[in-house]
């Protein structure tokens, strides 16, 4: 039944969803969001297939605007002196505070609360951006299996007996034949009345996607730089969450060392050490070997640097596992760089030497100094639809 009232919220959220479209931008370099997407304790998020039905949502702030209230006194108020418009002073005076402290000149920021769900915020996304959209590599498909129950059948498992419909039958053959009694009205079914479900066994295509986040945490990488790769991270999952139907992430960070943590220790994590690149993309490697076959999943690489190597013999190792190892099982690789007091930034300059934009599609970087080139470093990362 549709009322009056859904009538109205219908017309707030196109408002509320009108504004968040001509505020994204600003939106992605601010971090004004917070998310209320589940995630498992382990860090390890399984197949985000809720994210589709609009399960997962963001809450974002609203400007509010505060209407004015007039309050009126009794008439008992007016007449002794304490009512609307009386006290001291002529008409056309101007107004003035009583209080002792410094009154400002300024208006109050009022903001409003509101959810939108994070596939709603992914359209508008890849709408503003101008995104293409992700196509599925048929070789890189699942299959998956599941039971549908499409109809009645007179005979089948006791497991799948469909009571409501044995009931109904055993129901009609007593109306038909004249034993119904209307005052005593029991039915028992007989053999003859009893119905079972069909089932039939779907196979059905599965995308699936893994995306495996890397982050330098040695001694140059501070807490703006990890923010800038913590904003990047969540506007990519946001889009690649709503390109696919099943989602797992994996989270490395290293400095001379790499190991493999839950999402929360990936953006808290202390910062210290030297840096071996090629620690991380080793255990990338190892992730795919055991977890995530290239013919099953798939597979998208992120990397955040600030491109500081400990030695260029290992930034030479790195350029071969991608060559030879990552490149050919990942749909992308993508390199983001931040920019660090400490870090020398040459990781990036090696890596597009290495790999010229021209010769391959799979491999991307982007420079991130400030929250607005996260715009930027999304189109780049994105904006292939590989």
């Amino acid at each position: 039944m549709h009322t009056k009232m859904d009538g109205d919220h219908n017309r707030f959220k196109k408002i509320v969803n009108g504004w968040v479209r001509k505020e994204l931008k600003n939106f992605i370099v601010s971090g004004d969001i917070t998310t209320k997407r589940p995630s498992s304790p382990s860090g390890h998020h399984h197949g985000h297939k809720g994210h589709k039905g609009g399960s997962q949502t963001l809450t974002i702030p609203l400007p509010r605007i505060e209407l004015p209230q007039f309050e009126f006194g009794s008439a008992e108020q007016q007449g002794s002196g304490r009512g609307v418009g009386s006290g001291e002073g002529d008409i056309g005076d101007q107004v003035s505070s009583s209080n002792s402290e410094e009154v400002g000149d300024g208006s109050a920021q009022h903001t409003y609360e509101d959810e939108v769900s994070l596939d709603t915020l992914a359209q508008m996304l890849g709408e503003e951006l101008g995104l293409p959209r992700i196509e599925d590599k048929g070789d890189r498909r699942v299959d998956k299996k599941h039971r549908r129950f499409r109809g009645v059948l007179n005979q089948g498992p006791e497991s799948l007996h469909h009571f409501r419909r044995t009931y109904r039958q055993a129901l009609k053959r007593n109306l038909a034949s004249g034993e119904y009694d209307p005052q005593h009205p029991v039915i028992v079914p007989i053999k003859e009345d009893k119905r079972y479900r069909s089932c039939e066994l779907i196979m059905s295509p599965q995308g699936s996607a893994v995306m495996i986040y890397m982050m330098d945490v040695s001694g140059s990488m501070g807490e703006k730089q990890k923010e800038l790769v913590r904003l990047a991270s969540f506007w990519l999952d946001t889009w690649l969450m709503h390109a696919y139907q099943g989602v797992e992430k994996r989270f490395i960070v290293h400095d001379a060392t790499a190991k493999i943590v839950d999402e929360d220790v990936f953006y808290r994590i202390r910062e210290s050490g030297g840096t071996l690149i090629s620690s991380a993309y080793k255990k990338a490697q190892e992730l795919i070997d055991t977890e995530f076959s290239p013919q099953d999943w798939n597979i998208y690489l992120f990397h955040f640097s600030d491109g500081d190597n400990w030695s260029q013999s290992d930034t030479q190792e790195c350029m071969s596992l991608l060559e030879d190892q990552l490149l050919p099982a990942a749909n992308l690789f993508c390199y983001g760089q931040t920019e660090s007091r400490y870090g020398s930034g040459q990781f990036l300059k090696d890596l597009s030497q290495r790999f010229d934009p021209q010769a391959t599609d799979k491999v991307v970087t982007s420079q991130m100094t400030e929250r607005s080139q996260i715009i930027d470093t999304l189109k780049a990362f994105l904006g292939k639809g590989r």
